[in-house]
C-alpha cells in the first residue's frame, strides 16, 4: 500500500480546491460600489498625494506658469517667489485656490476671473488598486479615480486560458478597523462579449480584482504543488545513488 499516502494527499488537495471554490461574494454588497454613470467621473475630486505630478497654468504669474511639480514625500510643493505649500490631501482645485491667494499677496493686485490659476494632474501615481489571479500581467495598477472593472482587467492583459471568467471577484477591503470586506462577482464574458455592465463598477483606491482559475486549472495546480517537490526529491536521490556519480559540491571544489 505504498501508494496510499500519495493518493490520500492528492484527494485532500482536491478537497481543498473544492472548498476554495466556495466564494464569499454577496450580491447585496453591490450597494458598496458605485456605477460609473451615477457619478461625475472626473479628476476634480481626486485627492493628491506623493508622488503625484501636477502642472500649474497661470499666465499672470510667470513664476509658476506651466511649471510641473512632483509632490514631495512630505506632501509639499514649492515655487520660487511663492514658497512652499501643502498639496497632499487636497484636490487640484484646492491647491489652485491657495496658489491664487499667494499670487494675490505677491503682486498686490487682483487676478481677472476665477480660472486664472488652474492646477492639472499630469501623472497619477499615489494611489493603487490590484488585479490578481489569472491575468497576463497581475499586480498593482495606478488608480486615477475613474477606473472600472473592465478597464482594470484590460490593463492587466485580459484573462488567461486558465481563468474562470464567470466568477471574477471584486473585493473592497474594510475602510474602518471593525468593518468587513465587500465582495461581489462579475461575469467577465457577459461584460466583455455581451455588454452586461451590471457589475462593471467604479473601483476605489485599494480595491482588489481577483480572476480565479477554473476548477480544473486549480486541481492541476494543486497536483503540481504536490508532485514537483516529490519529483525533485527522487531526482536528487537517483543522481546521488548513481554509481560513479560525482557530487556537485566535490566537482566545484576541484577548481
Amino acid at each position: 500500500m505504498k501508494f496510499a499516502r500519495p493518493i490520500t494527499l492528492i484527494l485532500l488537495s482536491l478537497l481543498t480546491v473544492a472548498l476554495t471554490g466556495c466564494f464569499s461574494s454577496d450580491p447585496r454588497d453591490i450597494e458598496a460600489f458605485t456605477m460609473p454613470y451615477m457619478v461625475e467621473v472626473s479628476s476634480k475630486n481626486y485627492v493628491l498625494g506623493p508622488p503625484d505630478e501636477i502642472e500649474v497654468h497661470c499666465s499672470k504669474a510667470p513664476e509658476i506658469d506651466l511649471q510641473t511639480q512632483q509632490i514631495r514625500p512630505d506632501g509639499k510643493i514649492s515655487f520660487e517667489g511663492v514658497g512652499e505649500l501643502d498639496a497632499a490631501g487636497k484636490t487640484p482645485a484646492q491647491v489652485a485656490v491657495e496658489l491664487r491667494q499667494r499670487i494675490l499677496n505677491l503682486y498686490q493686485e487682483d487676478l481677472v476671473g476665477e480660472k486664472d490659476v488652474d492646477v492639472r494632474v499630469t501623472a497619477f501615481r499615489s494611489k493603487r488598486y490590484y488585479v490578481l489571479g489569472e491575468v497576463s500581467a497581475p499586480g498593482a495598477q495606478v488608480y486615477s479615480g475613474r477606473d472600472t472593472v473592465l478597464g482594470a482587467i484590460a490593463l492587466a492583459g485580459s484573462p488567461t486560458v486558465l481563468a474562470w471568467k464567470e466568477r471574477v471577484q471584486i473585493v473592497r477591503p474594510p475602510r474602518t478597523l471593525n468593518g468587513k470586506p465587500r465582495i461581489i462577482e462579475c461575469n467577465f464574458d457577459r461584460l466583455a462579449v455581451h455588454g452586461d455592465i451590471s457589475a462593471n463598477v467604479l473601483l476605489e483606491e485599494g480595491d482588489i480584482v481577483y480572476v480565479p482559475p477554473t476548477i480544473m486549472a486549480a486541481i492541476a495546480m494543486k497536483i503540481e504543488e504536490f508532485i514537483r517537490p516529490v519529483a525533485r526529491a527522487f531526482s536528487g536521490y537517483y543522481i546521488v545513488s548513481e554509481p560513479g556519480a560525482t557530487p556537485a559540491g566535490a566537482a566545484a571544489g576541484a577548481y
